[in-house]
């Protein structure tokens, strides 16, 4: 196949981003497709077969894309790239995503389709399940989305809740008052709030009441209006429990319930309310659905081939179905 060079201008910034730090945007781009990337001045020169350079420049366009919206181009973003050009575009983002422009370093702009459309749901609808695996972005983007409508004026309040399961450990009691209880439990959108507000402006919503965290247990008996509800790790709710929280909703109120399927940790996993929500709820009015794949994860590489190794244990080993659920007699 007869490599030829092919030469694309880019300003400043577009160019940093392609580049990355100590050049490692580009040597992932190369080694994914086996072209050679060279930064003449004014632009990038790619070298290679025809279909390589242009699933390189797939990528870089992508890259470029996310850096003209302001947003930080991370290797995350590199990786997102490649994956949806080896899949002929099915996993890239549309032309012109939703972008939050919130973020601390940079607007909050979707990596991959899924992460797309997970937005357009949150938008749309007032009740949105976002399930799936680790890394796919499922908490920070809910966690970015509610920080956004809390900055815009449209809701009063951020609520944050989950259920205190914990995983496999025995924590014991914890001191201090219910912040200081609840906390290690909400740590990942803690980082993600921190990550997207600011420590600081987190800390002054939370002391103001416009940021509040509680455990499942103490929603009961609220009505949550004007508000932006997350339901994290809502695996590892009951099915009461489960109902109890969605009839939490208020005027004006909007939820997200995020949770991964494959990460049970209730001693009877056939009680989590997830799943059940899911059946009895997916074609109601109203309510939206966005289910991730391993594809979608955009985190640390080796994240997607533990999922996909996992995932293909639990399929060799998972038993036949019985027929009927006898708790749903």
């Amino acid at each position: 196949m007869a490599r030829e060079s092919e030469f694309l201008a880019l300003d400043d910034r577009a160019l940093r981003a392609v580049i990355g730090p100590n050049s490692r945007h580009v040597a992932l781009i190369e080694d994914a497709f086996k072209v050679l990337i060279e930064a003449p001045g004014g632009g990038v020169s790619i070298n290679g077969g025809a279909r390589d350079r242009a699933n390189a420049k797939t990528v870089i366009a992508a890259l470029v894309a996310r850096a003209d919206k302001g947003a930080d181009v991370n290797e995350a973003d590199v990786r997102a790239g490649i994956a949806a050009a080896r899949g002929g575009g099915k996993g890239a983002p549309s032309s012109d995503p939703m972008a939050l422009p919130i973020g601390k370093r940079g607007a909050i702009v979707p990596k991959t389709n899924a992460q797309a459309r997970y937005l357009e749901t949150l938008s749309r609808c007032e009740l949105t399940f976002g399930v799936g695996p680790a890394g796919t972005g499922k908490t920070f983007l809910a966690a970015a989305y509610g920080a956004s409508l809390l900055r815009r004026g449209q809701v009063d309040r951020l609520v944050i809740t989950r259920p205190a399961v914990e995983a496999g450990e025995k924590l014991g009691f914890l001191p201090g008052d219910l912040n200081e209880k609840v906390d290690p439990y909400l740590a990942p959108i803690w980082e993600a709030l921190n990550d997207i507000l600011g420590a600081e402006d987190v800390q002054r919503r939370r002391d103001k009441g416009e940021i509040e965290a509680a455990p499942i247990a103490f929603m009961r008996g609220r009505t949550l209006s004007h508000a932006f509800i997350i339901v994290d790790e809502a695996q590892n709710t009951s099915r009461l429990q489960m109902k109890m929280v969605l009839t939490r909703l208020g005027e004006g109120a909007r939820m997200v319930v995020t949770g991964d399927p494959s990460q049970i940790d209730l001693l009877n996993p056939r009680d989590s309310g997830l799943a059940h929500a899911l059946r009895i709820l997916k074609d109601v009015q109203g309510v939206g659905v966005l289910a991730f794949e391993a594809e979608d994860v955009v985190r640390h590489a080796m994240v997607e081939r533990i999922v996909r190794a996992y995932d293909a244990d639990a399929t060799r080993s998972r038993p036949a179905p019985d027929l009927e659920d006898p708790s749903e007699r």
